[in-house]
């Protein structure tokens, strides 16, 4: 055999693609992940964990409040996962269409805060949301967290230590209902308003432990459910799927913990 038709074999070979050593490596995969506001902090560094392991998979991130999300995914905005507050939002974006219901799991579960700046003196309790003159923020109520809030405030006015007058004396005092939990966190730092009702998840970063707190006791508190599913037409979902498998891992619960969630897999 000729030697050039040697060389030539050789190099349809290495070309073929089925040939482990074919030139160039496998393409790298870039996962769209739609995420609650709140999940912000924690996701980023689960997808540390994550990429370590899938060194060719990348995840971006795109945080808002989850309805705003759930829009997005019922217009046909391109996504590979989504992580949820609350299972409500979950089961609209599941009525669109794109998401398989059998897909859906629970990752994670949160709970309320009162939240005030440090220098802050007209909040130190619960019934001080209520007092004429305070300036109070909260999520719209098209959000999660918004409604949460809007429910613990029911559960508390049910309580007669406060009273059903309650509830509509703290909505009087409201200034602003802002599009995520997020917002409500930064206008609160920025000492815009006297407090507002937030995640206990949102209090651990660097600029939040400087707040005060005041817990709302589990008896009125309402506990949030955070579900995460893969996108039915993702181009990706084996790859998602390995996403959401690192989430309800060990490591994953063991950061979701470190930010202040309950730990939730199921």
């Amino acid at each position: 055999m000729r030697a050039g038709k040697v060389i030539l074999i050789a190099l349809t070979l290495l070309a073929w693609p089925g040939n482990p050593g074919a030139a160039g490596k496998t393409e790298d995969i870039t996962l769209t992940v739609f995420a609650a506001a709140s999940l912000n902090e924690a996701f980023h560094e689960i997808e540390t964990i994550f990429h370590k392991a899938n060194p060719d998979i990348t995840a971006e991130f795109s945080f808002a409040g989850s309805q705003q999300l759930v829009q997005q995914i019922s217009e046909g905005a391109p996504a590979d996962l989504f992580a949820s507050a609350d299972m409500k939002q979950m089961g609209i974006a599941v009525q669109s269409g794109r998401i398989d219901s059998t897909s859906v799991r629970t990752f994670a579960h949160n709970k309320l805060v009162i939240i005030v700046p440090p220098d802050g003196s007209n909040v130190g309790t619960i019934h001080d949301l209520g007092k004429s003159g305070r300036k109070i923020i909260l999520a719209d109520k098209a959000v999660p967290a918004g409604r949460y809030s809007l429910l613990a405030l029911d559960r508390i006015s049910s309580d007669s230590a406060f009273g059903p007058g309650f509830k509509e004396s703290v909505l009087h005092n409201v200034v602003s209902y802002e599009e995520n939990v997020r917002a409500v966190l930064a206008k609160v730092i920025l000492e815009e308003a006297d407090a507002g009702i937030v995640y206990v998840s949102d209090i651990n970063g660097e600029q939040a432990r400087t707040l005060r707190t005041i817990e709302i006791p589990d008896a009125w508190n309402i506990i949030a459910t955070y579900p995460i599913a893969t996108i039915k037409d993702s181009r990706q979902r084996a790859a998602a799927e390995r996403f959401v498998q690192c989430v309800l891992s060990k490591e994953g619960q063991a950061v979701l913990r470190r930010f202040g969630f309950m730990a939730g897999a199921e």
